[in-house]
């Protein structure tokens, strides 16, 4: 805290420096209102800013001769010469009257994100990159929204590639992504191993370039009743960029520091640049490059527009210090290739097409448990020093939406919309044998994969009446959504177990090789990850059918009452109703309450009831076979599993909120009940079904759990001259308790065991505070933040081991098991020099003094290295250079 202290006096002695020329004003609509997020643009540069809730703005210029473009989607955009003038007052003339941005929580076109009787994160992505090195968007959200938690994951197979996230320690399944206020589909992949958001599926918003983005909209409170299932925790809307102002782009190099905090034996894999698994000595690992570029063209006079972004990205594997059987543990390597296009075409004064969507293509690259040489699972002649399976991974996302707008002659606006998205996830296993082909195993396997689908067709209404108390909004219209889940398998050898003569084992009678050194039989499938099998296929299919109704009233200039109510049939859970209603109450200028209460439905995805796979699981070093068996199998039934049903929810909220000049400040607290909560079961012994393997897993409706918390946000600017200095603080205080475990007669720590509580409460930490600051001057500009992560406690694998190994203590082994991560404090700093009008350079670092998770030890934990998975990440300092270019 002392230098972040430090930093921030260094900040007010620039203060003094000489300033540069600016303008500041407001833009309005021709009625005089607000215009919320227009963009002013300094004419063939980079430089550029949007306009607050209260439509003002302030831009310092570069250039004195410079040209302003003032732009809004739907409006006619405007250049005006700057000539000194210390102030202009823009009026932007409707191109057609259909573009105005909604803010999400709201289908008013009339309200602000502040305005909002509900809590809301605006977060500006147009500047992020001079200011900040991440890459993706989790970890952008990670740092920027007081509740969203991200992260990153190591020898958990699919998870390794695709980040869990979620909202409130809610699951990653129970937040609603959107696109443009459009339903984004989800990723195919379940999260089944030691991750956060065990059991469940999510969206994976990596898979959007950040280059794409104008804004992200977070709206953290329950939502099931605007927005339909899955929007339990909030609702995340990503809004594409739709500036018309030429090519934009940049280009960034970056490298982690290998130098790890704590002394390790010098005989630990990894350790501190050391005995590298895969080349020599290293003193930076996990290098990035990544090169965007986004242009943006008008089409026509009328406000339309094409923003094109494409993305290359390619990162090397991060590798840290872990077990003898955990030789490569860190973050998987990527290459990645990006397109999106966001555009709009107007036919008539009141009239547009609109069409957005985009490719991603990631392959990518993950390190599994090492296999040792002496093992029924590594064949001496491949191996004669084992080996490390490597899980590797073709991902891609494909999205497509188009609709038209158009506002009736009686004021009503329509909205009708086709959106399609497809997910599409395969491995392949390299560096890895099939140990029971023995000398004839091939050492790379294609291990088939699954994919998802969505299409979602809408049709929305709304109107705004000015003239109704003191003003209101009804919206209402429909939605019908079909979804496919499919797994398909992979090639024989990835899965099968062969006889003695290369045949796949059908029958009892045929006899497994056995491995000459432990006396073993050899397991089948390829290591690292076995494939999925002809008997895991899956292809289902659902449909739904949403109907909703939304208003909102002013009763006067003072009060806000809202309400929502939501229709929805499944095809296979049949119907459900939600409710919500919220209220705003300006106390005073600038001071307002607000609160809401809403109930919440979410069903069970195709994949937690369809997923099913066999799988090697390392228990302590010991690698055991597991079964997960999907909810409609009877190997389901027959330990007592019931079919799963859907999740309930009451979500609470109230908060506070202040804006005045140039200081706002919001707090929100929230009381989240969920009922039937869908988790995944802990280990059940499975070696009573002849079936070579030792576990079994199950999806289940196992848990109900209460959650409440507060949110904080608070922004301060203030321009010393034409120098511009701002202060955030956001914070989020979070608990979350299992209220019930719902095991039946079934043994609770079997079914739901303490392993499992901690992993979910893990997901949920405490507390998170940011700290940042920034300073902007001429040609410089400096940012820093400081962002302190809670204390969190996960259970390593001694829990299963006997309270006797341990002292004999009863609950010696729990206590054994358990690893505690201490508070840490993440600081991140950079600076950036524009060049010219059309380039800057800015260099900085994340985890700037390279802080660590506290150690832990690396045999026990789930991971199998010195650190579990948690918010702060485990790859240490970053350090990066990033060029900036317009033309």
């Amino acid at each position: 805290m002392k230098k972040s202290l430090l930093f921030l006096l260094c900040i007010a002695l620039y203060a003094q420096v000489e300033a540069q020329t600016s303008i500041s004003g407001k833009i309005s609509d021709i009625e005089g209102s607000p215009l919320i997020g227009a963009t002013i643009v300094e004419q063939g540069t980079t430089n550029g800013t949007i306009t607050d809730v209260e439509g003002a703005f302030k831009l310092s210029i570069a250039n004195p001769n410079a040209v302003l473009v003032f732009s809004y989607i739907g409006y006619k955009t405007q250049q005006v010469p700057f000539t000194g003038q210390a102030e202009i007052n823009i009026t932007l003339a409707e191109g057609i009257t259909l573009g105005e941005i909604q803010v999400v929580g709201s289908r008013s076109y009339n309200r602000s994100s502040f305005e909002s009787p509900v809590a809301i994160d605006v977060i500006d992505i147009a500047d992020i990159p001079t200011r900040n090195g991440q890459i993706e968007i989790n970890q952008i959200l990670q740092y920027a929204a007081p509740s969203f938690n991200a992260s990153k994951q190591s020898g958990s197979d699919g998870a390794d590639h695709i980040d869990p996230a979620s909202l409130r320690g809610m699951g990653p399944d129970q937040t609603l992504v959107l696109i443009n206020g459009k339903r984004r589909h989800q990723s195919s992949l379940i999260n089944v191993f030691g991750t956060r958001g065990r059991g469940n599926t999510g969206t994976d918003m990596n898979s959007i370039p950040v280059a794409a983005i104008k804004r992200i909209e977070v709206l953290r409170d329950g939502a099931s009743a605007q927005y339909g299932s899955d929007a339990i925790a909030g609702v995340i809307n990503i809004v594409l960029k739709d500036h018309t102002d030429g090519l934009t782009g940049s280009l960034t190099y970056g490298a982690y520091n290998t130098q790890n905090t704590d002394d390790f034996d010098a005989t630990v894999p990894n350790a501190n640049g050391k005995n590298r698994l895969y080349d020599s000595d290293k003193s930076l690992d996990g290098n990035t490059v990544k090169f965007d570029a986004n242009y943006g063209v008008p089409l026509g006079d009328n406000g339309g527009f094409a923003n094109i972004t494409t993305q290359v990205i390619s990162k090397e594997r991060t590798l840290r210090p872990g077990a003898s059987f955990r030789q490569g543990f860190g973050e998987a390597a990527l290459n990645g290739f990006n397109f999106m296009i966001n555009s709009a075409v107007p036919i008539n004064d009141n009239t547009e097409f609109y069409a957005f969507g985009g490719r991603n293509y990631r392959a990518t690259d993950a390190y599994a448990f090492s296999r040792d040489n002496e093992t029924a699972r590594n064949v001496i002649s491949i191996y004669p020093d084992g080996f490390t399976p490597r899980i590797t991974s073709i991902i891609t996302d494909v999205s497509a939406s188009a609709g038209i707008r158009h506002r009736m002659d009686n004021g009503w606006r329509m909205d009708f919309n086709n959106t399609y998205g497809k997910n599409f996830f395969h491995y392949d296993i390299k560096n890895t044998i099939n140990a029971s082909l023995e000398e004839a195993s091939p050492t790379e396997f294609d291990a088939g994969g699954h994919s998802i689908s969505q299409n979602t067709t809408g049709l929305d209404f709304s109107k705004y009446y000015k003239d109704v108390m003191a003003g209101a909004n009804l919206a209402f219209g429909m939605e019908y959504r079909t979804e496919n889940f499919i797994i398909f398998s992979g090639e024989e050898g990835s899965y099968a177990i062969y006889d003695e003569n290369g045949q796949a084992v059908t029958s009892p009678s045929q006899v497994i090789p056995v491995d000459p050194i432990t006396g073993e039989e050899r397991p089948g499938g390829s290591q690292g990850f076995p494939g999925y099998s002809v008997a895991n296929k899956v292809d289902k299919n659902r449909s739904n059918l949403g109907v909703y109704g939304d208003g909102e009233l002013n009763l006067s200039d003072n009060l806000l009452v809202s309400g929502a109510m939501r229709f929805e049939h499944y095809s296979d859970f049949g119907n459900t109703t939600n409710f919500k209603g919220a209220f705003r109450y300006k106390i005073a200028e600038g001071l307002a309450v607000r609160g809401s209460i809403s109930t919440g439905f979410r069903a069970p995805s195709l994949a937690q009831v369809y997923y099913n796979l066999r799988f090697t699981n390392f228990v302590g070093g010991t690698a055991e076979e597991v079964l997960l068996s999907p909810n409609n199998s009877p190997v389901t039934r027959g330990f007592g599993i019931q079919p799963l049903k859907q999740e309930t929810a009451v979500n609470k909220s109230v908060g506070v909120t202040y804006n005045k000049g140039e200081f706002s400040a919001t707090i929100d607290g929230y009381f989240i009940n969920v009922d039937n909560r869908i988790v995944l079961t802990d280990y059940f012994d499975a070696t009573q079904l002849n079936l070579n393997v030792v576990s079994a897993q199950f999806f289940v409706n196992g848990i109900d759990t209460k959650t409440k918390g507060v949110d904080l946000v608070v922004t301060w600017k203030k321009y010393v001259g034409d120098n511009k200095l701002t202060l955030g603080l956001i914070g989020n205080v979070n608990d979350l308790e299992i209220a019930n475990i719902k095991n039946g007669n079934l043994d609770a720590d079997v079914f739901y065991g303490p392993r499992e509580q901690y992993f979910l409460q893990a997901a949920a930490p405490k507390y998170k505070f940011g700290l940042n600051a920034g300073f902007t001057m001429s040609k410089f500009s400096v940012a820093a933040a400081a962002t302190q992560f809670s204390k969190i406690t996960v259970l390593g694998w001694e829990v299963f081991e006997s309270d006797a190994d341990f002292g004999g203590t009863p609950g010696a082994a729990l206590e054994a098991s358990k690893d505690v991560y201490d508070p840490r404090t993440v600081i991140d700093l950079n600076l950036s020099y524009k060049i010219n009008p059309k380039a800057d350079i800015t260099l900085g670092s994340n985890n700037l003094f390279n802080a660590y998770p506290t150690k832990q030890d690396a045999d026990w934990t789930d991971s199998g290295g010195y650190w579990d998975s948690v918010q702060m990440g485990f790859s240490g300092a970053y350090y990066y250079a990033r060029l900036g270019f317009t033309f």
